[in-house]
């Protein structure tokens, strides 16, 4: 048997293990259904996701974009399941939120992790039959074609970022996610994209629509001071805030240089860690080795999230590539003045540079220091400038919104057998 053989017969094995070690369904609390208006087409689907880590949200913002759509899709009507990796978290429920959660094995690897685990999540999927197999990003899209082809399910791709462009894959990753970049753009009966840009950029490079559907935002929950102070000596108003993954096309490792060089006793909160990254976490904390107002305080959830943000003077998004982060959203909905660079993505959101919603050129640490010394010299007018932002914001990206796009493109699909 042949290398390529034997990894078939092992991800079937997955798959039938996936399939056949599902729970019985434990009776779920009962939902507020709040059913489409009387369409002649509406009809409850199943509808299985595949590529984000699991649930609850406690990782990244695919999880947390999986997590607000699959609820909202539960309380319309319809049967949601959400494919776990078996690595993520402390999964003992077999609901979140109304959402099903199945859990399925995979290789805890930097580069087997996503594929295999939808590939097992793809098979198990296909033996119950669903009516649309969803799949987010680009990595899990690689195993599209089995569903597309060999099933009666449709086929959705969100593109939550150009996956392969991104600074942390070497050459044969790269190669497997441009293999699955082409994928993207040709074998899903739908595509959609969190912002814009991502829009156009697959409308002009393959042809072909590709849906706008922007990310929500959850109202701000402020939250007292209670823990930052102890837990990482960190003073309300007087810290920066960075939330996210610590991998290199983020650029926390950008913003730590130019921190250190703006005098003051204003903190760096640096909130993440590590993405099978540990080699570049510890280049960050060597870059910051000798300045104790870089905090570097974990990955961080929940209450604690919201007292970070809820406290912090100013938020900086130094990104390199992303598709519509979550955490610049967020930040917007505290009301935090915003520092970004002028990658596409953030421009949609901020739109311009002024007191509030500041921009530098993307990679330029020169840039980065002067828009830092323009945010942090006057605290009252970035926060004037920050208030139109959260309007903007707050009124623009809904998830509400986002979930009835999502629902009316699956029956416009459904409708088509």
């Amino acid at each position: 048997m042949t290398a390529s053989e034997q990894s078939a017969v092992n991800l079937q094995q997955l798959g039938r293990e996936a399939a056949h070690s599902l729970p019985r369904q434990r009776t779920a609390p009962e939902i507020p259904r709040e059913r489409t208006a009387q369409e002649p087409d509406w009809r409850p689907l199943s509808i299985a996701m595949i590529g984000q880590k699991g649930m609850p949200a406690t990782y990244g913002g695919v999880e947390r974009h999986v997590e607000e759509l699959g609820s909202r899709l539960v309380s319309y009507g319809h049967t949601v399941t959400v494919f776990c990796r078996d690595s993520y978290g402390d999964l003992t429920a077999d609901t979140h939120r109304g959402v099903r959660l199945r859990r399925v094995r995979t290789v805890a690897s930097k580069h087997l992790d996503a594929i295999v685990h939808s590939a097992a999540s793809t098979m198990a999927a296909m033996r119950q039959r669903p009516d649309v197999v969803h799949y987010h990003g680009l990595g899990p899209g690689l195993v599209a074609p089995l569903p597309r082809y060999l099933s009666g399910a449709k086929v959705v791709l969100t593109v939550h970022g150009l996956d392969h462009t991104r600074a942390k894959w070497g050459r044969a990753a790269r190669t497997v996610l441009n293999t699955a970049y082409w994928f993207s753009g040709h074998v899903p009966d739908a595509r959609i994209a969190v912002s814009r840009g991502l829009a156009a950029h697959y409308d002009a490079e393959f042809g072909r629509l590709t849906r706008y559907h922007p990310n929500g935002v959850n109202p701000a929950r402020h939250a007292a001071p209670d823990q930052i102070a102890a837990r990482f000596g960190l003073t309300p108003g007087r810290y920066v805030l960075l939330v996210g993954r610590l991998v290199p096309e983020k650029r926390a490792d950008l913003l730590i240089r130019a921190f250190r060089r703006i005098p003051g006793d204003v903190k760096l909160a640096v909130v993440g860690g590590s993405s099978y990254t540990d080699d570049f976490v510890a280049r960050l904390k060597a870059t910051a080795e000798g300045d104790p107002r870089v905090v570097f305080t974990g990955f961080a959830y929940g209450d604690l999230l919201a007292e970070l943000y809820s406290h912090a003077a100013l938020f900086v998004q130094p990104s390199h590539v992303e598709g519509l982060p979550l955490t610049l959203l967020e930040a917007a909905s505290y009301g935090l003045p915003v520092v970004a660079s002028d990658i596409s993505p953030h421009v949609e959101v901020l739109e311009r540079e002024g007191p509030g919603h500041r921009l530098f050129r993307d990679g330029d640490e020169d840039d980065l220091v002067r828009a830092l010394g323009a945010a942090l010299a006057n605290p009252r007018a970035e926060r004037a400038g920050a208030a139109g932002l959260h309007e903007r914001v707050t009124a623009h990206y809904s998830w509400d919104a986002a979930a009835r796009q999502l629902e009316r493109l699956y029956l416009d699909l459904a409708a088509r057998r």
